[in-house]
């Protein structure tokens, strides 16, 4: 445990010493000291899983906090890995993506010291045993995240954004708090351990504190309904802390459930299904408002909802099917959703920085006005290809073996004998595949639209050369995780194992043999696969003669232009037509005044139908009840004298009262 603490340590003065260094060298200073740290993290994180023994340190902080254990066992081990890696990669590409800042953003030096602790609260949230210590973490956590959210505070959206994030992290944080104070009012501790002896011996007590600490932890991981910050703070922040924030940082939500799973043992079937039917729609939700959307970033933004939704399924059927009593089947189920969250890590860190450098060349995210950028920046386009095949979940990519492991589980729990759950599974698993396939949809048009055709705009045109080489390789080594899981699944199966079975609290469970063999039939055919086309490449490269390439007939238009091809809206329509009940669509119209105008406008934007019909009118109402007050604030001392011995007039006679 020392090894990790000195990587805390560390993580926290780096930003502190890179802000003493001149502009040219701060980041780079912050790249190698974090470096340093994430070694530091893992050495402790990767000898939990080569020696199969759990580290802990106690230390004492009586009389306010008691003892408190800083615990690394599998499932921690296993997000210190996720944390470190993931943050570690976004940091590097930050080398690259924050030199236009250096110069004019007055926000830098802090940007520097909130990136390495926000970190450094990750690992801790995910070793921490003792509630109140917990809570500290997870509100560092969420502060440093809200100050990197308004890197660009000079725009007013980008603070709209990032308030509403605040907010809701402070939301979700009542509901832990309720959860932790019910266990502690009954245990008499703040320690986890105290919290399991409880729970486990009184049901009732253990499905409210999960009830609480799934809407606490699931706002912070972003299921549904309580997503709405999500697609709002990830477009706001900086590309490099989107990616830790979609990639990273939304996963200590589901550490924190897993995490109540592992303290509460086996659960209720009704919560089991709340758990299933919720991921269930959050994940449709996720990728239909995805398909909808025209800024590159909160499309992104909503497909983390999505892959939240489809962790969440994992994590149902498991809990489904721990309640049924059939652990080889919640073994699948658990691992993978754990295998899941790292999938979802690693590509959805590549296609945020890929977007970062889109919008770092062109200056923005409206996919609309892009197009034709895989002839300047072919390498940044073959990589987010790569990102959108993973995420799709297509093989031989990593994102096919983490779903095919949840399809596998609620495949093997159709076998429950009982009717309603057999109604739920068939139901999720259509949902699931229906996700799937809208997945596809809407990354077909985001690579197509972005990367090919002709560019629609000067944005597009004038961008010249790819990324910087510093961008390129972290995002380049995050592209060969996918493939690497992808052609060895049988490796990360059995890593996900021990964090599955921490969360099953099953220490040592026999796991079917042939699940095994299946990971090893998967491998097989993905590397068979990539051997076939590699052979292909090369029987092409060796005996193709060039192409001569002639026009085709234009329909009488001998020089096509942007406007001659899809846009975003129109690629998406045919699909979206259908579903006009799930959205509210706002229209921008500025109608031609004559028969050959010079000018005419289109746009269509669709809002969030949960905030447009229950978020913005209780902001509206929230604002109007206020503004009832108004004349209170007067500016005159006296007045406020007059409010204070009011107040103390009636406190005092409350306390009589209550005496």
């Amino acid at each position: 445990m020392n090894s990790f603490f000195t990587g805390i340590i560390t993580l926290v003065l780096s930003g502190f010493i890179a802000a003493l260094f001149s502009k040219k060298y701060k980041v780079a200073i912050l790249s190698f000291l974090t470096t340093v740290a994430s070694v530091f993290c893992l050495i402790p994180a990767f000898k939990v899983f080569i020696e199969g023994e759990n580290l802990t340190y106690s230390a004492n902080f009586n009389p306010i906090f008691q003892t408190v254990n800083f615990t690394i066992d599998p499932l921690g081990a296993f997000f210190i890995i996720v944390i470190s890696i993931m943050s570690l990669m976004a940091v590097i590409y930050s080398n690259g993506y924050l030199k236009p800042y250096l110069e004019k953003s007055k926000n830098i030096n802090s940007h520097l010291v909130f990136l390495p602790l926000l970190i450094a609260s990750m690992q801790l949230v995910v070793t921490c045993s003792n509630a109140l210590m917990f809570l500290i973490f997870w509100e560092i956590m969420s502060l440093s995240s809200f100050f990197l959210v308004i890197f660009e505070s000079d725009k007013k959206e980008v603070l709209k954004a990032g308030i509403k994030y605040l907010v809701f992290m402070h939301v979700c944080v009542i509901f832990i708090i309720l959860a932790f104070a019910l266990c502690a009012i009954n245990s008499g501790s703040y320690d986890f351990s105290a919290f399991s002896e409880v729970l486990k011996n009184n049901s009732h007590l253990a499905n409210l504190v999960f009830a609480f600490a799934f809407i606490g932890f699931g706002t912070k991981a972003g299921f549904v309904p309580f997503h709405n910050w999500l697609p709002d703070a990830h477009p706001a922040a900086p590309s490099h802390v989107s990616a830790i924030m979609s990639g990273v940082m939304i996963k200590t939500g589901i550490y924190g459930i897993l995490r109540m799973l592992s303290i509460m043992g086996t659960p209720s079937k009704g919560i089991a299904y709340a758990v299933l039917i919720i991921s269930v729609i959050s994940a449709l939700y996720g990728v239909l408002y995805a398909i909808t959307q025209h800024d590159l970033k909160r499309l992104l933004a909503y497909h983390s909802i999505e892959n939240i939704g489809i962790i969440g399924i994992g994590i149902g059927v498991g809990m489904l099917s721990l309640s049924y009593n059939n652990p080889s089947v919640a073994i699948l189920g658990f691992g993978g959703a754990i295998l899941h969250i790292l999938n979802h890590s690693i590509f959805k860190e590549l296609l945020f920085l890929s977007a970062g450098s889109v919008y770092i060349k062109t200056h923005t995210r409206n996919i609309e006005i892009l197009g034709g950028l895989i002839k300047s920046m072919p390498y940044s386009a073959v990589l987010f290809l790569i990102g959108s095949v993973a995420i799709c979940a297509l093989p031989p990519f990593n994102g096919f073996i983490s779903e095919f492991l949840i399809y596998f589980a609620m495949l093997k729990g159709l076998l429950i004998n009982n009717f309603f759950t057999l109604i739920v599974l068939l139901f999720s698993i259509a949902g699931l595949a229906l996700v799937g396939t809208m997945a596809i949809l809407c990354f077909t048009k985001a690579f197509s639209i972005i990367f090919l055709g002709m560019p629609r705009s000067e944005n597009a045109k004038n961008n010249t050369k790819d990324s910087d080489r510093v961008m390129l390789i972290p995002m380049g080594f995050l592209a060969l995780l996918t493939l690497l899981i992808g052609v060895a699944p049988q490796y990360m199966f059995n890593f996900v194992l021990k964090p599955a079975q921490v969360v099953m609290g099953a220490q040592t469970l026999a796991i079917p043999a042939q699940y095994g063999d299946i990971m090893q039939t998967i491998s097989i055919c993905a590397l068979s696969f990539l051997a076939f086309v590699v052979v292909l490449l090369l029987i092409k490269a060796k005996f193709s003669n060039k192409v001569a390439l002639h026009e085709t007939w234009g329909c009488g238009y001998d020089k096509p232009n942007n406007f001659m091809q899809y846009s975003a809206s129109s690629y998406a329509s045919p699909f979206l037509s259908m579903l006009k009940p799930l959205f509210k669509k706002v229209f921008d119209i500025e109608k031609p005044k004559q028969l050959f105008p010079k000018k005419a406008h289109f746009s269509l934007h669709i809002d969030d139908i949960e905030e447009a019909y229950i978020i913005n009118p209780l902001v509206k109402f929230d604002e109007w009840f206020l503004s009832k007050f108004e004349s209170i604030q007067s500016g005159n001392i006296q007045s406020y004298i007059k409010y204070g011995l009011i107040f103390l007039v009636l406190i005092i006679i409350g306390s009589f009262y209550i005496g």
